[in-house]
């Protein structure tokens, strides 16, 4: 074997291992990205991907509902694809233990089979830049809270201003912690239907075991279909729609990936915080963090040990589960990652760098000399109620009965203030009934009582006393103190836990029995607590913290304004771009750019679900069936790595090559980096996805749905087309691992 590595091949690792930082505005890559894009081999423009005036890339794009997941269009008659996890609630909607979708798949065979997602897809149509005229209103004067509220107006203003045709809306987004503001206009459709997905042996291959890790071998994606009305614009779902016709629909590239490839990610990340203080840190890592853990693994037990015994648990309970589980391991390994990265001491060297220069200048210092005692004043405030606030999310809101109990207060507001007002009686009655019919079908009530009981016991014992809901105060003495007496007297009695004992209390509705209902009384007492009590608390230190971040960021930039800064992820449309590449977790230990399917059957263990594989799949896979989906070497590849920057929210975005073809889905993001979303690793940092190869082998050769592959572009070129020359006569040699390497978060 030769021990050195030819120059091409360095250059190439070097880039691999540098992963570009940076979640990227659309309006924006004309002036900042384009050029650094292209030296990367990107062989479109700026203009290619966000055009206001005619088709472009950002119209291929999807938002899931408000943007909890992200998805691309692949056909031009409105199919898309997304992850299986982001289409795993409407699948668990549709599925019974009579049809069940979630272990067995579905295929529609044909557009009549096709079935309600229940759930809305947006369009981006255009941004607006409103920085100036936002704070041309603005003055330096301002206490945050006189500044929000102007803010605010402003917002409702422009919006306003906005079209309110048929679907169409605007949402108004804050940037940079308070110094740039956008307008983003969408139209929404509203009849999306399921297509096609895989088995969950498929689509969820390892479970929680392979959750955020790599080497990965899941099939994560799923198949939706947009439909409108019959004048092509956005409809109700009624049988007589027709197909969407997008104005972009992506080609299909089966031709794989190798390392150092350009790749392009669009979507809509959810949520980053990458301006946090070391405060925040430090806030998170002591309080926040592990009671969040903690309170989801005891919720994730109990979910287990009910859907271990009952096959229609098992379906109620497998969005819920799924759910709970993704975030439970991600703040495991994002706390991992903050510590044994030392992000806190690296952030306290970052705030001391940034008030020397403050400091320097008399200027400077008198508009951001306080900026380190706002956040440290804010961050003191609010840690004396934060783990009250995290169990009062977690446990105290993580019983579905309570939950339930809250969807009744109008109604509880209106009996108590004017229960003669027949019509308003009969319309929160109305609204009451509609969340309670949803409520029950996927609802056990013997795992809820459990889960309520172990919450609120959870809760009693470790968060201070002063800081609990006045329901305590029933649990201890008419109670003892006993926690499953108490759940079960709830659960014995309440309109809350039995769909009959509802339907009969809203026939006819009593302020009386919704006053002596144990479960609307805890419901009632958490609701107050929060509103009244803690809320207000935890806000107290808000000025402070509003203020030193909005003076922190902007001194950031006014510090470095050579530097090309790019917002937190706040579920508005990005781009990130990179390349594919390989990468050291830590000292020894080298991981691979891609898998292949021999991983599958290298994991295949039928004794245990996560890594179950079906007959079918195993069959076909022995037998090496890969047709033209397999590679070169004639191995079929399961997933791929690149060192986009992706977070929650990019679920299903589409990663694209340097011609704008697609070339996987986005569904994770690897362990080691899992800090990332508070401070980005460039040497760790990877996204997974799953190569649209395995996807369209999974359609075509495993679920016998050619026609669905048929609808699709599928793009395959020779290899002098796909050739791209990387600069190698200036790159460095790769870095070399150090032993410090270690621990960052979901797609």
């Amino acid at each position: 074997m030769k021990r050195t590595l030819s120059l091409l091949t360095a250059a190439i690792l070097f880039f691999a291992t540098q992963a570009h930082e940076g979640m990227w505005l659309l309006n924006k890559l004309k002036q900042i990205n384009e050029a650094e894009m292209q030296k990367l081999g990107f062989k479109l423009t700026a203009e290619d991907i966000y055009d206001i005036n005619k088709s472009s890339l950002k119209d291929g794009i999807v938002r899931l509902g408000g943007g909890f997941c992200s998805g691309e269009m692949v056909s031009a008659e409105g199919l898309f694809l997304t992850n299986h996890h982001c289409g795993y609630d409407a699948v668990q909607g549709l599925s019974s233990v009579e049809h069940d979708y979630l272990t067995d798949g579905f295929w529609a065979k044909t557009r009549a089979d096709e079935k309600a997602a229940g759930f809305s897809v947006s369009f981006l149509q255009h941004i607006d830049d409103v920085t100036e005229r936002v704070n041309g209103e603005l003055t330096a004067d301002m206490s945050e809270a006189d500044r929000n509220a102007k803010i605010e107006e402003i917002a409702g203003t422009l919006i306003e201003e906005s079209s309110k045709e048929n679907g169409l809306s605007t949402e108004f987004k804050v940037m940079f912690e308070g110094n740039e503001f956008y307008l983003f206009h969408y139209k929404t459709f509203r009849d999306v239907r399921l297509v096609g997905v895989p088995p969950s042996a498929i689509g969820k291959f390892g479970g929680d075991t392979d959750n955020w890790m790599w080497p990965r071998h899941t099939g994560d994606f799923s198949m939706f279909r947009v439909y409108t009305g019959a004048d092509g614009e956005p409809a109700d779902p009624a049988p007589t729609n027709i197909p969407f016709k997008p104005k972009h629909h992506f080609p299909v590239s089966i031709n794989g990936v190798k390392e150092g490839d350009f790749t392009m990610i669009m979507g809509y990340p959810g949520s980053t915080d990458r301006f946090l203080s070391s405060h925040g840190v430090k806030l998170g890592l002591e309080q926040e963090f592990p009671s969040r853990v903690k309170v989801r693994r005891a919720k994730l037990d109990i979910y287990e040990e009910f859907q271990a015994q009952d096959p229609v648990v098992r379906i109620q309970y497998a969005s819920k589960h799924a759910s709970v589980s993704n975030y439970w391991k991600y703040f495991i390994g994002q706390s991992r990652g903050l510590k044994r990265l030392h992000i806190e001491e690296k952030k306290q060297a970052q705030e001391r760098e940034l008030m020397d220069w403050v400091n320097a200048d008399a200027t400077r210092k008198a508009k951001y000399g306080d900026i380190m005692t706002d956040l440290e004043s804010g961050y003191t405030e609010r840690a004396k109620f934060e783990k009250a606030n995290v169990y009062m999310q977690e446990a105290a809101f993580g019983s579905e009965a309570v939950i339930l109990g809250f969807r009744l207060f109008g109604l509880k507001m209106q009996l108590a203030t004017d229960p003669k007002d027949a019509p308003k009686v009969a319309a929160a009655v109305a609204r009451a009934q509609a969340a309670s019919d949803e409520f029950w079908k996927d609802y056990n009530p013997a795992t809820d009582q459990k889960v309520t009981a172990t919450m609120f016991r959870m809760f009693h014992s470790d968060v201070a006393r002063d800081l609990q809901p006045q329901v305590m105060n029933t649990i201890e003495k008419k109670y003892k103190g006993n926690f499953d007496a108490w759940a079960a007297a709830l659960f014995k009695s309440s309109i809350l836990t039995d769909q009959a004992r509802m339907n009969a209390f809203l026939a006819k509705p009593s302020l009386k029995v919704l006053d002596k209902d144990l479960g609307f009384q805890t419901s009632e007492s958490c609701l107050n607590h929060y509103r009244n009590f803690l809320a207000p608390a935890l806000s107290a230190g808000d000025e402070s913290l509003e203020r030193g971040y909005r003076l922190m960021v902007a001194a950031m930039r006014e510090k470095n304004p050579a530097k090309n800064w790019y917002p937190n992820a706040n579920s508005t449309m990005r781009l990130t771009y990179g390349q594919v590449g390989s990468y050291v977790p830590a000292d020894a230990v080298f991981y691979d750019y891609e898998t292949t399917v021999n991983g599958v059957l290298e994991k295949e263990d039928n004794t245990n679900p996560e890594f179950i594989v079906p007959k079918r799949q195993h069959e076909l896979l022995m037998k090496k069936d890969y047709g033209r989906y397999a590679n070169e070497k004639g191995e079929l590849i399961t997933c791929f790595i690149s060192n986009n920057d992706i977070t929650g929210g990019n679920s299903g975005s589409g990663v694209f090559n340097a011609s704008g073809e697609l070339i996987g889905i986005a569904f994770d993001g690897n362990w080691e980096a899992m800090s990332g979303d508070i401070a980005f690793e460039p040497e760790l940092q990877r996204t997974i996805s799953v190569d649209i190869r395995y996807v369209l082998w999974t359609i075509d050769t495993f679920a016998g749905a050619s026609h669905l592959v048929d609808e699709m572009t599928l793009v395959q070129r020779k290899a002098e087309e796909v050739k791209v020359d990387v600069p190698v006569e200036t790159v460095p040699a790769p870095k070399k691992p150090t032993k410090t390497v270690a621990p960052v978060k979901k797609s």
